[in-house]
């Protein structure tokens, strides 16, 4: 059987946006966004970047097209896949400490 939870197969989906807020209609489409992404698993990274780990690239492509069908109508929104190994080689600081890397998952299989 091979690997099939390495770090090269396990995939990340990171979202970040620049959603308009000047009108309370804006501020509530923005605030829904954020509200269904945490629904969808995600986590939020800064506030307008989340993350979301995914056990292989076809469960990231369904939350990919999950998030597709849910864009606000007005704003910027960006979407990118990376692997495990390419999550795990982010330097995280805070002012000039280095932080720890987020943790990571450990797939259960059950068959």
């Amino acid at each position: 059987m091979e690997n099939r939870f390495n770090q090269y197969r396990i995939m990340w989906v990171l979202v970040f946006f620049d959603l308009p807020t000047d009108t309370k209609k804006q501020r509530k489409s923005a605030s829904d966004f954020r509200k269904r992404l945490l629904n969808d698993g995600f986590t939020m990274f800064q506030f307008s970047f989340y993350v979301r780990h995914c056990p292989s690239s076809e469960n990231a492509d369904m939350h990919i097209k999950r998030i597709k069908g849910i864009l606000p109508e007005q704003g910027h929104v960006g979407l990118l896949k990376v692997t495990d190994k390419q999550f795990g080689e982010m330097e995280l600081y805070v002012g000039d400490c280095r932080e720890q890397a987020p943790p990571t998952y450990q797939q259960l299989e059950l068959f």
